[in-house]
């Protein structure tokens, strides 16, 4: 009876009690083992790039925060089939003990997240990803070697993550004798497979020296000779500074969180002390807009209230975001690093000045290599970037490659087939610098389609294409020269000895009258002088451009 009665009311309870018994919170680290697509570890050989890279980002950041040179060693080394080891050794200002666990085993855990300033990291998931990949397919741990100072012991540590907590694990932790007086070693066995070609880790470690031209790379891959990238300057980028976040990009959800933590104690010192380019006239302007008192007090103000406030935003000019939180290469360093792994005959390349979106500062610069020894019957080799960073996965969907497109590369001399990428003897290099660059995935591999950035992408390739269009004109002018004074050279011969006839001269004189009247122009002198004097008026005129829009963005 008993029975009966505990099965009665245990029919009475509803499904919603027993459902709820099995929700539990979800881990990132438990997400990212059923997910590691999304961070781009979704197949062998992509997964050996994605290592490198992520362990390469950070050293290099690390190098530059600390101004110091960077001299970063890769070698990969074959251990099984499809097992392979990945070392990455840096002379950066290294890791202090207590923060190396949670840097390279805990994901989502970094110093830039919550910073508005150029930098190649962004998410605190990259080196643990990598360090999390490894683990789920040889289920080794990681091995790191750190020092920051000749007069402190080195620090060794070998490393796992806890994937349901996503923590660290520490399996050993010890002081090493280390040659290195400061710098970084990260030691990691993965799955994976190592192929040349134009997603690999050799066109990587090219195209990041191409854009980062201040760095060296020593690079030994499992097959085949060790490869050194040599720098090819010693000025380091400039150094970006931390801004605040511009009016312009804020969201009502973020607005009314930054209204619920700030400790300022009126509305007009909140906008003033939360956003850049706001003083105390602009944040009353903003506050008369929206027709709300300058001395509310932050915690006062409701939704109705902050929805207010952005739409007195949105009615007051505010000028640009400051853009020294931007280290972009310039004009003359992207030349030098396209010279110094391109073999081309003609180079150029363009900065375009700052622009804004989502009140987030970004440049887009762009660069050509043309002719020498890139291959003529194929498409554009392209070169993406951001922050420095090749791009190597996904160039369809990113906007670079639309704008690409777009260009009607036909004007500067190249052969296109309606929107489609253009044929012929060309690199194109498009890079993009900001504070926060939208990309379209956790792996980082293109660039969402804002219209503010394709504008800026489609003007720098233009720049680039009138400059381009130039070259290549004045060279088939010069090569059809050439071609017609090979034609009466052939000739002379022929032409002296019937004129010695009708004219009774001697042959040998007048075939040397001939050869003096012929003049075979020099390709790339002519070229060079020409354009030399075009080109400076060409980019009097780009500067004013420039110059003027540098007014008009404040």
């Amino acid at each position: 009876m008993a029975d009966q009665q505990a099965k009665a009311e245990q029919k009475e309870t509803p499904i919603a009690y027993e459902l709820a018994k099995r929700q539990k919170e979800i881990s990132v680290a438990e997400f990212f083992t059923k997910n590691r697509h999304l961070l781009g570890f979704d197949n062998k050989r992509k997964a050996l790039l994605m290592a490198v890279k992520e362990a390469v980002d950070n050293s290099l950041d690390a190098c530059e925060e600390a101004r110091i040179l960077p001299e970063i060693s890769v070698e990969i080394i074959e251990i099984g089939e499809f097992k392979y080891k990945v070392i990455v050794e840096d002379n950066g200002p290294g890791i202090v003990k207590k923060q190396i666990p949670n840097i390279f085993a805990k994901l989502l855990y970094g110093s830039k997240f919550h910073t508005l300033k150029q930098a190649r990291g962004q998410q605190g998931i990259g080196i643990s990803a990598a360090v999390l990949y490894a683990q789920l397919t040889t289920g080794r741990h990681a091995k790191i070697t750190s020092r920051v100072s000749k007069k402190e012991p080195a620090h060794y540590y070998e490393l796992g993550i806890d994937t349901q907590q996503n923590k660290p694990t520490i399996a050993k932790e010890e002081t090493v004798e280390w040659a290195k007086e400061h710098g970084t070693r990260v030691e990691i066995d993965l799955e994976a497979d190592y192929m040349k070609g134009s997603q690999s880790v050799d066109e990587y470690l090219k195209q990041t020296a191409v854009i980062n031209p201040h760095v060296t790379i020593i690079y030994q891959p499992p097959k085949g000779e060790q490869v050194i990238f040599a720098r090819g300057t010693d000025n380091l980028p400039s150094q970006p500074q931390e801004i605040k976040p511009h009016p312009y990009g804020i969201e009502l959800g973020m607005l009314i969180d930054k209204l619920r933590w700030t400790e300022s104690r009126t509305l007009q010192s909140f906008l003033t002390s939360e956003f850049s380019r706001v003083g105390p006239g602009t944040a009353k302007e903003i506050c008369q807009h929206a027709a709300v008192l300058p001395n509310t007090k932050p915690g006062e103000v409701s939704r109705d209230m902050a929805e207010k406030l952005i739409q007195g935003i949105q009615k007051t000019k505010i000028i640009a975001p400051p853009t020294d939180c931007l280290s972009p290469i310039g004009e003359e360093l992207l030349q030098k690093g396209l010279r110094k792994e391109i073999k081309a005959e003609f180079y150029c390349s363009t900065s375009r000045p700052p622009s804004v979106y989502r009140g987030n500062p970004f440049i887009i610069e762009a660069g050509i290599a043309y002719g020498g020894e890139i291959p003529k019957e194929e498409k554009a080799n392209i070169l993406r970037f951001a922050n420095r960073v090749p791009l190597l996965y996904q160039e369809g969907a990113c906007s670079m490659t639309k704008s690409i497109m777009e260009n009607n590369w036909k004007a500067y001399g190249l052969q296109q087939s309606g929107d489609s990428i253009p044929f012929g003897p060309v690199v194109i290099v498009v890079h993009m610098s900001s504070v926060w660059v939208p990309f379209t995935s956790e792996s980082k591999e293109a660039i969402a389609h804002y219209a503010e950035i394709i504008k800026e992408i489609k003007l720098a390739l233009q720049e680039c294409g009138r400059q381009l269009g130039t070259y290549v004109r004045k060279k088939t002018r010069i090569s059809q020269q050439i071609e017609r004074a090979n034609m009466f050279e052939k000739y002379i011969p022929e032409v002296a000895e019937s004129l010695s006839v009708l004219s009774s001269e001697k042959k040998e004189k007048i075939l040397q009258a001939l050869q003096k009247m012929l003049v075979k122009p020099e390709i790339k002198r002519e070229i060079t002088e020409e354009g030399d004097a075009d080109d400076k008026l060409y980019r009097m005129d780009f500067k004013k451009e420039n110059e003027k829009a540098r007014e008009e963005a404040g």
